[in-house]
């Protein structure tokens, strides 16, 4: 397989593995899907690090088997392309890049599917398919410019550059730039300090913002609001108010329960 799934400790990594620049092929993008839904409806992941090693996170797509597809092949796979990404974006938990080496093209649009980004200093990210006569496929003119603003998602998209982790950082495409070394464990860290805190609550932030991106402020405060009030039937809301109570604030350990 080229991708794969371990499990430790609430937090799942699914680690990308197809040497040596893990280029995002068919077989690849399919696996991403399938591991994307089961993280999803695992109750012992509750939070997910996306890794492609140390070397590089993703490349970008698989040139070679891209230009094997004609016009009618692509119309055929492009929906499957985007479902592939749409499923890890769609995942109702915590998710962490860990960005090493290069984060290109279908690269970059995965990592775009997180909801934070940690980057090595010496990482490279962007959207080359300008160079290549066509555009990003996978989201990247939907995601990018929701992130970092249109202007610099066409500056982007327009010229093809890659830019370097301090430069990511400045314009928010990545949230965090630690030594490469540490890439992993820091987003490790991230993720396991979330897997511990309630699920149900994170899982209402997560749809909260992301929906109320897609929409005006009222239809936006309307989803929060239910939201809100429908935490209020949970164990979690229960126990962590009586943890404040009873112990001061930030004493709460949701999972394990303890």
């Amino acid at each position: 397989m080229t991708v794969h799934l371990e499990v430790a400790d609430g937090v799942g990594t699914i680690r990308l593995d197809r040497p040596p620049m893990n280029a995002l092929d068919v077989a690849t993008q399919d696996r991403l899907r399938a591991l994307a839904e089961e993280v999803t409806g695992r109750d012992d992941v509750r939070a997910v690090v996306l890794w492609g090693g140390e070397k590089v996170f993703a490349a970008g797509a698989d040139i070679k088997e891209m230009r094997a597809m004609d016009h009618e092949a692509m119309i055929a796979r492009a929906r499957g392309l985007q479902d592939a990404f749409t499923a890890v974006a769609n995942i109702p938990k915590p998710v962490v890049a860990a960005i090493t080496g290069y984060a290109l093209g279908g690269g970059c649009e995965l990592a775009l599917c997180a909801d934070v980004r940690f980057a090595a200093d010496d990482a490279r990210l962007g959207q080359p398919e300008i160079l290549l006569g066509v555009i990003p496929g996978a989201g990247g003119t939907q995601r990018l410019p929701r992130l970092i603003g249109p202007g610099r998602a066409k500056d982007l998209i327009f010229t093809g550059r890659m830019v370097k982790a301090d430069e990511a950082l400045a314009i928010g495409l990545v949230d965090r730039v630690v030594p490469a070394a540490d890439v992993h464990a820091e987003a490790h860290a991230w993720a396991a300090r979330l897997a511990a805190g309630p699920a149900t609550a994170l899982r209402a932030a997560k749809e909260a913002v992301d929906a109320g991106l897609e929409t005006d402020l009222a239809t936006g405060l309307t989803v929060e609001r239910a939201w809100f009030a429908q935490l209020f039937a949970t164990e979690d809301r229960e126990y962590g108010m009586r943890s404040f109570v009873e112990e001061g604030p930030g004493k709460a350990r949701y999972w394990p329960r303890g």
